[in-house]
């Protein structure tokens, strides 16, 4: 019972850290991506963006230049990531409601706005709602071989002004820099149909990989067409095998546990050797004998199975209701454990149990199969 509440728990608990992360991603990341198959830049015709416009499932989609600088605070500096978006960019993900101080202002080619991940803003130890100077911004000139005499000829340098700050996840804080796509391009020496890539937001219940079907009869060879899993797959990859590895580890608890039923098989069987002579002598064969037992142990079995399940269950909606167990340290984005119910992990459960009551029960009722006919002690 204890086991089976504890599988319940722990996996609906997995299942909820799982889909918060999900959340946090799906905020940056969109649900498609179109990008180069390789190097970093791809050309895409007006007619292209005409077909890309045509198809029904898309939601929006947003042009973006995307690579990496050096952002200079005074005598404080840091390498970000950095993304130019278009006017688009807010209806293609939901980076613009994760703002935590200023506002989202990319400005225009001439006059750049930077949004900073909470991260660098943090590491240019720069307010964006207080300071009234501009940050240099460092890129590399695309073309341009470096001059030894003189390096800095292979930068195009210019001062962009913090307008806001996103606060989404660490790994995306501590990375990115978001500023409008105008201003990349000319810093960056790119022509008008070159980008970094197409970010494309789907309307709701569309099937992205229908989708990246479609779009590959409109970017066909040389464009690399990516899934929100595909975008992330190391992340999604090391989720599953980190549950599967509770998974595992409560099987052997499970295994473990079910001894203690043998255990209580075989004492029982020790116990009512007479009885199953007596059966015996009456005409009951080994199979009747072999049955009794092993409805014996599913038995235990399923009062154990169906007392953990509801146990579990119990437990998840008080959670998930009261919110009892809170995260400790308060630097969370959430302050107690977050829960998500699935059902198939019912099943899982159930099927788990079942089976290892099978293997648990099967031979002490064997050994009470096997047992003589001996009505005289």
């Amino acid at each position: 019972m204890l086991i089976t509440a504890a599988f319940i728990v722990l996996l609906s608990v997995f299942n909820g850290f799982e889909g918060l992360v999900k959340s946090l991603y799906s905020s940056f990341y969109p649900s498609l991506r179109i990008g180069p198959e390789m190097g970093k830049i791809i050309q895409v015709s007006p007619q292209q963006l005409e077909k890309l416009n045509s198809l029904k499932s898309i939601r929006a989609w947003s042009t973006v230049i995307e690579e990496k600088a050096l952002v200079q605070n005074g005598d404080i500096q840091t390498i970000v990531h950095i993304k130019g978006v278009d006017e688009n960019y807010p209806k293609v993900t939901d980076v613009a409601q994760k703002l935590i101080r200023g506002k989202f202002s990319t400005g225009d080619a001439d006059t750049a706005g930077i949004i900073l991940g909470a991260g660098i803003e943090n590491a240019l130890a720069v307010d964006v709602e207080r300071t009234a100077f501009p940050l240099t911004l460092y890129l590399f000139r695309r073309g341009i071989n470096i001059n030894v005499i003189d390096p800095y000829q292979a930068f195009a340098a210019d001062n962009v002004y913090a307008s806001g700050t996103f606060f989404i996840q660490q790994d995306i804080d501590n990375k990115y820099a978001i500023t409008n796509i105008g201003f990349m391009r000319r810093m960056m020496n790119l022509k008008d149909d070159e980008y970094g890539s197409i970010e494309i937001g789907l309307n709701e219940d569309v099937n992205p990989d229908k989708v990246k079907s479609e779009l590959k009869t409109i970017f066909p060879k040389g464009y690399l067409i990516e899934t929100r899993f595909e975008q992330n797959r190391s992340l999604y990859s090391v989720m599953q095998l980190e549950k599967w590895a509770i998974y595992g580890i409560l099987t052997l608890m499970l295994i473990v546990a079910a001894f203690t039923m043998i255990g209580a098989l075989t004492m029982l069987v020790l116990e009512k050797q007479k009885d199953i002579q007596v059966l015996k002598s009456m005409g009951a064969n080994r199979g009747l004998i072999h049955k009794i037992f092993l409805s014996e142990g599913f038995l235990l079995a399923g009062i154990g199975a169906v007392s953990g399940i509801l146990l579990g269950g119990l437990i998840c909606w008080a959670q998930v209701k009261f919110k009892l167990i809170k995260i400790q340290g308060g630097t969370f984005l959430i302050d107690y454990y977050p829960i998500k119910i699935i059902p198939t992990d019912f099943l899982l459960v159930g099927v788990t149990v079942t089976i290892i009551a099978l293997i648990a029960s099967w031979f002490p009722s064997k050994k009470a199969a096997l047992q003589p006919i001996e009505l005289k002690s």
